[in-house]
């Protein structure tokens, strides 16, 4: 059900926003556990190889997806904060047109170079036969991985975060089911895991078809809305496809530190895997709160009102610093016992807390640079969010891990500090960025 942003309460409307998307994302997060633990239950190691490395690959891939929906919800933020009922039915027509053949041009791709992708991805021979299975199969079904985002952004765009959570929900059960009876019934295996996660993502987009038919959008779209406008499309992609290309560098950086810090040792590496589990789970909020402060952001921007949209991001630091120093300190003085929570092996427990106890600094930190970043999201400013991101992480994360793991005698918890260390250089690149632009504005 659309929602307007740009009256009543700032932080009542911010908050009763932004939970439901901390719910969808965390149960988004759940998704390929779940998949993993599934199929460690009921098959060998070499299936849960398949599995683990077939969906980095999809994550990655849904990653960039989901950076390109982000120009949908920001553009479709702008026309319903001008009241513009007619540009914002453009907009969905438009951005659904453009993500159907996005989907099938990238579900050909990715079911035809599924054998490559997998020896990109340095799969183990024993595993390699499986990841190919499982990467083909999401690839023939990655068209409904793309409507799905593309949907959850066009709710979220008109200020429905409840209707992606009840979906993600609905696949999440679907999934689970799925695993259940292919993998531990029939035995299928990574295949069966990725069959179940198609099937899933498949009938949540069924779902969110019939909720549109049900009750619409809040602004009446007609059949002849459903025509491709070039100008639309544009700028969909102006907008998204410099977020789309940070989640692919993102991405692509993650891998690097890890190859920097896979020179440490076995026990390093996997406590280092471990306490990224845990640290994307304390980061879910300031997630959700700067996909909510985008959103929120986008259709004051449209209604011409940046003060309202500045007191969002303020209200927004607030409540990230708080959620911030909790983890912080549970990251602090409890790492042991939250990595006790994915292996049982002691020296990598011990590994792991070391690395979180640095690392965790970034959780107060993390915050103020996400509202920031989803302030000048819905400002339209995107490519800015772009090159402050992947200047942070190539300029400062990237080669501050490198220079302090080739220092003799080091631990992990001095290479955990180059994480705060970036996200301090995107804050101060942030903040000149924001007083230029209300300088620019007066």
């Amino acid at each position: 059900m659309q929602q307007d942003f740009t009256q009543g309460s700032v932080w009542k409307k911010l908050l009763q926003f932004v939970v439901p998307i901390f719910g969808a994302n965390f149960l988004q997060a759940m998704y390929g556990t779940v998949d993993l633990l599934v199929v460690g239950w009921f098959a060998d190691a070499s299936a849960v190889s398949a599995v683990s490395t077939g969906s980095m690959t999809m994550q990655t891939i849904t990653g960039i997806i989901t950076g390109l929906t982000m120009g949908c919800t920001i553009l479709l933020g702008h026309n319903i904060g001008r009241k513009d009922g007619r540009g914002a039915a453009r907009t969905v027509a438009s951005a659904l047109a453009m993500f159907v053949a996005i989907g099938a041009a990238l579900t050909a791709a990715v079911a035809l170079c599924a054998h490559p992708l997998s020896v990109l991805m340095n799969a183990p021979q024993e595993a390699l036969t499986q990841t190919e299975a499982y990467v083909r199969i999401c690839g023939l079904g990655i068209i409904c991985i793309v409507l799905f985002n593309a949907l959850s952004g066009i709710f979220r765009g008109i200020g429905d975060s409840k209707t992606p959570l009840v979906l993600v929900g609905i696949a999440c059960a679907v999934n689970i089911a799925g695993d259940l009876a292919l993998c531990g019934w029939f035995k299928m295996g990574a295949a069966g895991a990725a069959i179940a996660t198609v099937a899933a993502q498949g009938i949540s987009v069924i779902c969110a078809f019939v909720i549109i038919r049900k009750r619409g959008f809040g602004f009446p779209v007609e059949k002849s809305d459903f025509r491709p406008v070039r100008r639309v499309m544009q700028d969909v992609l102006k907008y998204g496809l410099p977020i789309a290309a940070q989640e692919a560098l993102t991405g692509v950086s993650f891998m690097i530190i890890l190859a920097i810090l896979n020179g440490f040792g076995l026990v390093a590496s996997a406590g280092v895997g471990v306490a990224g589990k845990i640290s994307a789970l304390m980061f879910l909020v300031p997630g959700a709160v700067m996909s909510g402060v985008s959103a929120f952001c986008a259709q004051n921007v449209g209604a011409g009102d940046y003060g309202r949209a500045r007191k969002s991001m303020l209200y927004a630091m607030g409540i990230s610093v708080c959620f911030g120093v909790l983890m912080f300190l549970a990251g602090f003085f409890l790492g042991d016992k939250l990595a006790g929570f994915f292996t049982n092996d002691a020296a990598v427990i011990d590994a792991a807390a070391d690395y979180l106890r640095s690392y965790s600094i970034d959780c107060m930190l993390v915050g103020l640079n996400f509202c920031m970043m989803g302030y000048f999201n819905g400002c339209g400013k995107t490519a800015f969010v772009a090159a402050q991101g992947i200047a942070s992480t190539f300029l400062v994360r990237i080669p501050v891990s490198y220079i302090v793991s080739r220092i003799e005698g080091v631990t992990l918890f001095a290479v955990g500090f180059a994480t705060p260390a970036a996200t301090v250089f995107a804050i101060a690149v942030d903040l000149l960025y924001l007083r230029r632009l209300e300088r620019n504005r007066r």
